[in-house]
C-alpha cells in the first residue's frame, strides 16, 4: 500500500544507520563509553558541581583520547573514511572537555599527559576498557596502590606565619617528651580485598544521594543507660545525648555527628572527650562560638580546663584540657598544635571545611591526620545539623577528616565493612548495604520531632510586602531588564544553531541553563557598579529594611523579644536606627566583633528584660548561638540556601525552648524574592533523602542563584 512505503522506507534507513553505527563503534568501541562519560562531567560542570569523582573522570577521559586518537592513527585495517569519522568523535569528545575546562579552569592542569597516573585514576581507565571489550596485559588488570606518605602538617607556604605562644614554650620545657603512647597505630600491609579493583566513591555518593534504603541515616547507638553517671550535679543529659555517649563508652571513637541544630552536640562532645579521656583536646570552631565553647566545657565538665586561642596565643593556658581555636587563625598554630599530644579534635559546623581546596579545609584535614599517625583511635567528632549544603560530595571533607576515606577510597575499615557485603557497585543491592556501612561508621541523626517530643512546634509563614515607591519600582525595572538580557542571550544562540525541531512555546532547558550559567559567573567576577542577581537582591533587601524593621516592632510589642536576621551590614544598620527611634533597646551580633563582646551581647539579650530585639547578621550569627529568650524570628533577607535559613531558625527553635517558634520571612512580592523563597523550600530533597531516608521527588541540584537566573531567562521568553 502506498501508504506504507515511506514507512519502510524510514525504517530501512533507520536500520542502516544502526548497522553504519555498530560498525564504526564495533572499530572503536570505546568512543560511546568516553561520549557518555563526557556528557556526565559536562552536566556536573554547567551546575558547579564538579568534585573529585567527575574530576578523575575528566582526567581519564582526556587520556583516552589521546591514547585512542593514536591507535586509530596508526591502525592501518581501517579505511580512510571510517578513520575520518572515528577522529571526527573523538574531536567532538575533546571539544566538550575543552568547554568544561573553559569554565573551570583549574581543570586544565589535569589534561597534562602524566595526570591520569593514580590509582584511582588507572582503575577507572581499566573499567571502562573491560567495558568496551578490550583485552588487556595481565599488568593493567592488577593496579596496587602507592605506598601513603606523611605529608608535613604545616605547608612550606604558612612556614613563616607559625607562632610559638611563651605559655606553649614552658609547657614543653616543663615536659620535654611526650609520655610514650603505647597504644600508637601500627602501620600494617593491608591484605588484598574482592573490592580493591573498583572505583568506589561514585558508588558511596549515589547511595546517599538515592537515600538508598529508605532508612535514617544514624547508626545503631545502645540502650539508654539506666543511671545518669556523667552530669554535673544540677544538671541532666537528655536520653538521645545518653546513648550517643554510651556508643562513646563501648569504645567508638569517630562520629559525624549531624543531630538537627539545638539538639545539644556541643554538650555531646564535651562529655564524650570526658569519657573518652581524650585530652588534649583540640575543638576547631566559628570564631561567634568560642566564648559558648568554654561555658560548655565549665559547664558539663567542670573539672576540666578550657583556653581560647585569641590572636598569636599570648593569653592561653598552655596546661588546658581543651584548646579552642577558631578557623581563621588555625594556620599560624599548626606547628604547636600538632606537636603537643592531641588525643581527639572537635570540628564545629563541620561543613566550613567542605571546599577542599580552602586553606582552612587543608589545615584542619593536616591537623587530623597527624593526630590519627600518633594516636591509636582517637576521638574524632564532625559536628553539623547541615552537612549536605549542595551536593552529596559535600560529605567529601567530613569523610576524610574522620579518616574514613582518602578521598580517592575509602579506608581500610570502611572498606572491610563493604567488602563483607559480598556486593560489588555492579550489583543494585550494593547501594543500601554501601550507605548503611559508611552510617554504621559512625553517622549519627536524630531529628527535633523524634528526640526532643516536648520541644514546640517551629512555623515558617511568609510576609509579603509592596514595594510601591520609586525604589521598588526601580527594581523591577532592572529586574525585566535582566530578564530581557538573557532571552535575548538565548535566542541568539537558538538562532545560530537553529530550533532543531523545537515545538512553538518549548524552550531548550541546556540552552537556558547555560545561558543562566554564563550570566552567573559574569555576576560573580563583576563589579559592583554592574545590574545583576546579586546587587538586585541586595536592593531588595535595603528596600525591605524599613518594612521589615517595622514589622518586628510591632511584633516585639505584642510578643516580646525578636530575633532580627539580615544578610547584608547597610540592612542591619537601617534596622537598628529604626528600632533605636522606636526606643528599643537592641543587642547587635556581627562579624566584625571579638568573642567578649558577642557574648555580653548574647547574654544581655537572653537575660535583660529590657533588650527587646537581637540584630543579627546571617553569615556570623546564624551557627552555635543560644537565642532561646525569643520565640519568634524575622528573616529581613533571604539567604542563597535553605541550610542557611535552617541554622538561623534554629537559634531560636532548640532544647530548653518553651513556646512554640514563628519564622516570618519577608518577601518582596512581584519580584524574584518570591522565586528564591520558593527555590529554598524546594531545596530540602537532597539532605531528606541522603539523612532521613525519606522518599521525595529528585529535584534539581542547581545552585537558587542559577534557578533563579533560569527562572527568569523562561519568564522573558514565555515559558513560565
Amino acid at each position: 500500500m502506498p501508504t506504507t512505503a515511506p514507512a519502510h522506507r524510514s525504517a530501512q534507513t533507520s536500520a542502516n544507520r544502526r548497522r553504519s553505527s555498530s560498525r564504526r563503534d564495533d572499530e572503536a568501541p570505546v568512543i560511546p563509553i568516553l561520549a557518555r562519560k563526557v556528557r556526565e562531567v559536562e552536566a556536573k560542570a554547567q551546575r558547579g558541581k564538579l568534585g573529585p569523582t567527575n574530576r578523575v573522570k575528566f582526567q581519564v577521559i582526556a587520556f583516552l583520547v589521546r591514547e585512542e586518537r593514536a591507535r586509530v592513527k596508526a591502525d592501518t585495517e581501517i579505511t580512510d573514511g571510517a578513520r575520518a569519522e572515528l577522529l571526527k568523535r573523538l574531536d567532538g569528545v575533546a571539544t566538550i572537555l575543552a568547554k568544561t575546562a573553559a569554565r573551570d579552569t583549574s581543570l586544565i592542569q589535569l589534561l597534562e599527559v602524566d595526570q591520569a597516573a593514580s590509582p584511582v585514576a588507572r582503575r577507572m581507565r581499566r573499567d571502562w576498557l573491560l567495558e568496551s571489550g578490550a583485552e588487556l596485559a595481565p599488568d593493567e588488570l592488577i593496579i596496587t596502590d602507592a605506598a601513603p606518605s606523611s605529608a608535613p602538617v604545616v605547608p612550606p607556604a604558612l612556614a613563616q606565619r607559625q607562632v610559638v605562644p611563651v605559655a606553649i614554650e614552658s609547657r614543653q620545657m616543663a615536659n620535654p617528651f611526650l609520655p610514650p603512647d603505647l597504644s600508637a597505630p601500627v602501620v600494617r600491609e593491608q591484605p588484598r580485598r574482592r573490592l580493591d579493583g573498583w572505583e568506589l566513591m561514585g558508588p558511596l555518593y549515589k547511595a546517599f544521594e538515592s537515600g538508598a534504603g529508605g532508612t535514617a541515616a544514624s547508626m545503631t547507638l545502645p540502650d539508654v543507660p539506666e543511671f545518669d553517671r556523667l552530669s554535673p550535679k544540677g544538671l541532666e543529659i537528655m536520653p538521645h545525648q545518653s546513648r550517643f555517649l554510651e556508643a562513646v563508652r563501648e569504645g567508638h571513637r569517630s562520629f559525624l555527628l549531624a543531630d538537627e541544630p539545638g539538639l545539644g552536640k556541643t554538650a555531646e562532645s564535651v562529655l564524650a572527650a570526658s569519657v573518652a579521656s581524650a585530652y588534649p583536646l583540640l575543638a576547631v570552631v566559628p570564631n561567634v562560638v568560642k566564648m559558648n565553647w568554654v561555658r560548655e566545657v565549665e559547664r558539663w565538665t567542670p573539672l576540666r580546663r578550657a583556653t581560647v586561642v585569641q590572636g598569636d596565643g599570648e593569653n592561653i593556658d598552655a596546661f588546658a584540657d581543651v584548646f579552642i581555636v577558631n578557623y581563621e587563625i588555625l594556620d599560624r598554630h599548626l606547628a604547636w598544635l600538632s606537636s603537643i599530644g592531641l588525643k581527639g579534635m572537635v570540628v564545629d559546623e563541620a561543613h566550613f571545611i567542605k571546599n577542599l581546596t580552602s586553606q582552612r579545609s587543608q589545615n584542619v584535614l593536616a591537623l587530623a591526620g597527624r593526630i590519627r599517625e600518633r594516636v591509636r583511635n582517637p576521638l574524632m567528632l564532625a559536628l553539623t545539623g547541615t552537612p549536605l549544603i549542595n551536593d552529596v560530595e559535600d560529605f567529601d571533607a567530613i569523610w576524610r577528616f574522620l579518616g574514613w576515606t582518602n578521598g580517592e577510597k575509602p579506608g581500610p575499615e570502611l572498606m572491610e565493612r563493604l567488602d563483607a557485603t559480598g556486593l560489588t557497585p555492579a550489583d543494585k543491592a550494593f547501594y543500601p548495604e554501601a550507605r548503611e556501612a559508611v552510617i554504621s561508621m559512625g553517622i549519627v541523626r536524630r531529628k527535633k520531632k523524634d528526640v526532643a517530643a516536648d520541644l514546640p512546634d517551629k512555623l515558617i509563614a511568609d510576609l509579603p510586602v509592596e514595594l510601591d515607591d520609586e525604589y521598588g519600582r526601580s527594581i523591577r525595572h532592572a529586574e525585566r531588564e535582566l530578564g530581557q538580557r538573557l532571552g535575548a542571550h538565548y535566542r541568539r544562540i537558538i538562532e545560530a544553531r537553529g530550533d532543531r525541531g523545537l515545538a512553538i512555546g518549548e524552550v531548550d532547558e541546556d540552552i537556558v541553563r547555560l545561558v543562566a550559567q554564563n550570566e552567573l559567573d559574569e555576576s560573580k567576577s563583576a563589579g559592583s557598579g554592574s545590574e545583576n542577581v546579586f546587587t538586585m537582591v541586595r536592593r531588595i533587601g535595603q528596600a525591605k529594611a524599613l518594612l521589615a524593621a517595622d514589622y518586628a516592632v510591632q511584633l516585639q510589642r505584642s510578643v516580646g523579644k525578636v530575633v532580627f536576621f539580615a544578610k547584608h551590614i547597610d540592612v542591619m544598620d537601617a534596622a537598628e536606627k529604626h528600632f533605636a527611634a522606636a526606643g528599643l533597646r537592641t543587642i547587635s551580633i556581627r562579624g566584625d566583633q571579638t568573642s567578649t563582646a558577642r557574648q555580653a551581647g548574647i547574654d544581655a539579650f537572653n537575660e535583660d528584660p529590657g533588650v527587646g530585639i537581637a540584630v543579627c547578621s546571617l553569615t556570623a550569627a546564624g551557627v552555635g548561638l543560644n537565642l532561646q529568650a525569643a520565640s519568634n524570628v524575622v528573616l529581613a533577607e533571604l539567604s542563597w540556601t535553605a541550610a542557611e535559613q535552617t541554622q538561623a531558625i534554629d537559634r531560636v527553635h532548640r532544647i530548653g525552648q518553651d513556646e512554640p517558634v514563628t519564622a516570618w520571612r519577608i518577601i518582596a512580592a512581584h519580584t524574584i524574592d518570591t522565586k528564591i523563597a520558593e527555590l529554598i523550600d524546594s531545596k530540602q530533597g537532597l539532605a531528606l533523602r541522603a539523612l532521613d531516608g525519606i522518599v521525595t521527588d529528585p529535584q534539581s541540584s542547581d545552585s537558587v542563584q542559577l534557578s533563579a537566573l533560569m527562572h527568569l531567562t523562561r519568564q522573558a521568553l514565555g515559558a513560565v
